[in-house]
């Protein structure tokens, strides 16, 4: 884990905790589901068109192949779809936090479901941050949240989590770009199918939606990606994974400045009740991988 890691790690987890602000803004002026296949099909095609010019081939690996579908269904489409709906409810501070618990989810998934070993730091880091997580929803369900919205955001991150359990070598054989885009152009046709079905696609145009959907695009939507693969490429999954410890932190932050959302003292107890949580998993794997 070197400077160049560390830095990589930092800027991805601020990439991706800034999608929940910039998801609020566009989902109060859009219909969520159509404004993200949308979202998907020019983030893919872009992806796409760059990987054939850098000479990637859509002749994909079995594996490779599987990703891109397993990818394209739970985390484009189930994952990002179900938060965007429910961020027309639910403060985007609420949803990054909730999101953030996906390592939880996929450290308790992975020891219920096939028995993977869990070292007493692990389980103690599995307590600590599904009781951080605990915390900060009470009290804003307490406070007036949707408790359907808050469901909505956890089948999400279970959904990120399952496809996380079933496939892990979504950058491997090379094709990186190719495989991206190719996994944002599966989610698109998925989200465009449901949203044709159950949405009245009507947008209240201003330009904070435009900023916000253009930010989309290019930030969490591309580069944070490409940087996340780049970054488990050169240190492993298992060490790139240890840096979603700080995205309750900077979930918070982002939704704070660009939203001007309340943050309570309880919110930051639980905040870092949670983020110490999901350090502890990250470094118990990091004992087990060693």
């Amino acid at each position: 884990m070197d400077i160049r890691a560390i830095f990589m790690g930092l800027a991805f987890s601020l990439m991706w905790s800034s999608a929940f602000a910039t998801a609020r803004i566009i989902v109060a002026g859009a219909p969520p589901l159509m404004a993200l296949s949308l979202r998907f099909l020019i983030s893919g095609l872009l992806a796409v068109v760059v990987a054939r010019a850098l000479g990637q081939s859509w002749r994909l690996s079995g594996p490779q192949a599987r990703s891109v579908v397993i990818f394209g269904l739970c985390q484009n489409a189930l994952y990002l779809g179900l938060n965007f709906i429910a961020l027309q409810w639910v403060e985007a501070s609420l949803a990054s936090i909730i999101a953030s618990a996906m390592p939880l989810i996929v450290a308790l998934l992975g020891w219920v479901l096939r028995g993977e070993k869990v070292s007493l730091i692990g389980l103690l880091g599995l307590l600590a941050g599904f009781l951080g997580v605990a915390l900060i929803m009470g009290g804003r369900v307490e406070g007036g949240a949707d408790p359907v919205g808050i469901l909505l955001c956890i089948a999400g991150a279970t959904a990120l989590a399952v496809a996380t359990l079933t496939v892990r070598s979504a950058s491997a054989g090379g094709n990186l770009l190719m495989v991206v885009g190719l996994q944002m152009l599966v989610g698109s046709m998925a989200l465009g199918l449901v949203s044709a079905l159950s949405e009245t696609h009507h947008v209240v145009w201003s330009l904070p939606l435009v900023v916000a959907f253009f930010y989309q695009i290019f930030v969490p939507g591309l580069t944070a990606t490409l940087l996340w693969f780049t970054l488990v490429r050169r240190v492993g999954a298992v060490k790139a994974a240890a840096f979603h410890f700080l995205n309750p932190f900077f979930g918070v932050m982002v939704a704070t400045l660009l939203l001007g959302e309340h943050i309570g003292t309880l919110d930051m107890i639980g905040v870092g009740i949670a983020a110490a949580g999901i350090l502890a998993v990250q470094l118990s794997r990091l004992k087990t991988v060693a």
